[in-house]
């Protein structure tokens, strides 16, 4: 053989190879070629649940459902993972089309009960839960479905219950005792809650999870530093456990380790950019660190990513508001998604949700000329006088305002128009009742409650940080609005109840409200516990629930309407023409004909120390006033003195006397945030 050429055993070798080559090539194509069975499906989807992975899962499911239809752990799985999603009412479809296929399968029937408390269908759910027990009175699983039954309710000590004897039957159950410590964590009792997730990490220390709910339920109690390592440690031992790595941001914002919360959430957006969550956070951290025009920036892309985070436009209404100046051009832009959103519900005849949204608008850029939407929606309400208010403050603006917004033919239409009607509407109001009595309705405006508003630095949101804070700072802007209401300016964030308590107290505040709150990916919770500036006794707690879209909005208008609504009429004499009085409330605060009010010597009546009402002694009643005409901002009536001696005079305070209520009902509150974490629990 010449040299350099192959050998014959060399040539061999390499056609095999090349013929094995070859053959792989043929199999793969043929794979590529051949349809995936039902099974194949299966299969990948239950290995994408053990990773969490449910989107991919239920796309398995779904194409082994198409291939075989009848196929029952392909069906009993996409409800598993519907019910993961949060899709509830798709859960339910397919877990009673599971239970269809094996109607013995218990697992499922309890599964259904679970999805029917997540839709609120309590009854139902509880009768499903009673079957399933007299089939299997000992079933494991049933005991939690029972336990979330009993917290949807409101009972969270039925819970607690189920959990203790559940634990006393399966001391080791890891599941049985992050819940339990969830659970009592949520109701305040922080130092059982600690116990049982202290015993959890006893008897679990290589679980990534456990440590996660241990560092939850630090940073609930305020443990912040310790709830920093627990968050470390399940990072340590999964760095990809994206729960803990967010909650660690969060932790280290309110630790004031703004880089540092920056930082982590710049590593989730980059494993994900749509993390609307992280960008948020990023955001806040920013503004904190003074670094505002980033800040702004930040927050814009992810108002982008996400236009419904009512909360992400929160914080960049409030920076936006707080930071720049009442002419920057910025303004007109945020400002104007309200408008537009004003105008719409105008346009379906929502006029109470459309002043909303205007009067949000205006608070973000007070100069617009859009106003005079705001003021037509008020004559459409019936207020011609605050109608009247609004067009004045148009004619007041700058020329440059209105010129730079519109064309010069419509600039000058525009002020016509509003010339005209505020000629007209000064004509109408001629014979008005403010009129005849010689007051000015802006000059007598007066808020008769001084109420502050607080969040604590201690609760934070599982889902956005600082929600407490943000939405404290949201209602405090709706109060504005309460014409009785003198909202404090105070800071709303405080370091704890004694410091929240002693600022409404040196500030001379009637009352104060702390607020916080619970939510999940699509519910949301707003507590206000309300207190006595004076004695910082409790007064009132208001509470609301809400679902779906903009639920901050909702809940938050929600807390100021039930606070409104709790505050004692009062009102003040402005002037007297024997025997006739005014007062300085009208039909915009409730002021009805022939409703009569109790005069009381100015000065000489206080505060209850404890819940919400006033106190005076009888011989300081000095009479009544019965309203024979109730305008839109003031009101006259007839005075009658009590006793021998006239003793009413100009600025003694009006009051509506009511019967003591009857003791409230037992609030039963929905705890969102306790439900999905419990959901979340393996």
């Amino acid at each position: 053989m010449e040299e350099g050429c192959f050998s014959v055993r060399d040539k061999a070798v390499l056609k095999r190879k090349v013929f094995f080559f070859i053959m792989l090539i043929l199999a793969a194509v043929l794979q590529a070629q051949t349809p995936r069975s039902a099974g194949s499906y299966y299969e990948q989807g239950r290995r994408n649940m053990i990773n969490e992975d449910w989107y991919a899962a239920a796309e398995d499911f779904l194409e082994c459902l198409r291939l075989s239809p009848a196929h029952a752990e392909a069906t009993d799985a996409l409800a598993n993972c519907y019910y993961e999603l949060g899709e509830f009412d798709e859960a339910l479809v397919w877990v009673r089309k599971a239970r269809a296929l094996a109607r013995g399968n218990m697992s499922l029937a309890n599964l259904e009960a679970l999805t029917l408390i997540a839709l609120g269908q309590l009854d139902a759910a509880s009768s499903l839960i009673a079957d399933i027990l007299i089939r299997e009175p000992y079933n494991r699983e049933v005991l939690f479905t029972s336990a979330e039954l009993d917290i949807a309710g409101g009972h969270s000590s039925g819970a607690v219950s189920r959990y203790q004897e559940g634990i006393r039957r399966f001391p080791d159950d890891k599941r049985l005792l992050i819940s339990l410590a969830l659970v009592l964590g949520s109701m305040g009792d922080q130092g059982k809650a600690r116990i049982y997730i202290e015993q959890a990490l006893v008897q679990h220390p290589d679980d990534f999870r456990v440590y996660y709910y241990a560092a939850y339920l630090g940073a609930q109690s305020g443990q912040v530093r310790e709830a920093i390592a627990y968050a470390e440690r399940s990072l340590l031992l999964n760095p990809d456990y994206h729960n803990a790595k967010f909650l660690l941001a969060c932790l280290r914002y309110r630790a004031g380790q703004y880089e540092e919360a920056a930082r982590i959430a710049e590593e989730i957006i980059e494993k994900n950019r749509n993390t609307v969550s992280a960008w948020y956070l990023k955001g806040l951290s920013y503004a904190m660190l003074k670094r505002r025009s980033e800040a702004l920036v930040i927050l814009s892309t992810a108002i982008s990513i996400d236009p419904d985070d009512e909360f992400v436009r929160v914080a960049l209404e409030e920076l936006i508001m707080s930071e720049t100046n009442l002419e920057d051009k910025s303004r007109e832009r945020w400002a104007a998604w309200h408008f537009d959103r004003g105008k719409d519900f105008a346009s379906r005849n929502l006029i109470d949700q459309a002043v909303f949204e205007y009067r949000r608008g205006l608070r973000i850029n007070p100069y617009s000329p859009r106003r005079r939407e705001y003021a037509d929606l008020l004559r459409v309400q019936g207020y011609p006088a605050r109608y009247l208010e609004e067009l004045r403050f148009i004619q007041n603006l700058p020329e440059e305002i209105i010129n730079g917004s519109m064309r010069d033919e419509e600039a000058r239409a525009f002020r016509n128009s509003v010339e005209d009607a505020v000629e007209t509407y000064n004509a109408l109001l001629g014979s008005a009742l403010f009129r005849r009595w010689s007051v000015d309705p802006i000059e007598i405006a007066a808020s008769h409650w001084n109420i502050a508003v607080f969040s604590l630095s201690s609760q934070s949101s599982f889902y956005h940080t600082d929600a407490a804070g943000l939405s404290s700072s949201y209602i405090k802007d709706i109060l504005i609005h309460e014409r009785n209401i003198h909202v404090m300016p105070f800071e709303t964030r405080q370091p704890g109840f004694s410091q929240a308590f002693r600022t409404a107290r040196e500030g001379g505040a009637d009352y104060f409200l702390i607020v916080s709150v619970t939510e999940s990916e699509r519910d949301m919770a707003i507590k206000g516990e309300l207190f006595v500036g004076r004695t910082g006794a409790p007064a009132r707690t208001f509470y609301t629930f809400r679902t779906g879209s903009e639920r901050l909005r909702n809940s938050a208008r929600g807390i100021v309407e039930s606070l409104a609504k709790a505050l004692p009429f009062r009102a003040k004499l402005i002037r007297r023409v024997q025997p006739q009085g005014l007062i300085d409330k009208g039909r915009v605060d409730g002021v009805d004909t022939g409703t009569a009010y109790e005069i009381v010597k100015k000065g000489r009546f206080s505060i209850q120390a404890e819940g919400i009402g006033l106190s005076y002694a009888p011989e300081d009643v000095v009479g009544s006033l019965t309203v024979e005409n109730a305008d839109e901002e003031v009101s006259s009536g007839l005075l009658s003195r009590s006793g021998f001696f006239d003793l009413i005079s100009v600025g003694d305070e009006v009051f509506l006397k009511v019967e003591k209520e009857e003791g409230e009902a037992a609030l039963t509150p929905i705890d969102p945030e306790l439900r999905a974490l419990l959901r979340s629990v393996r």
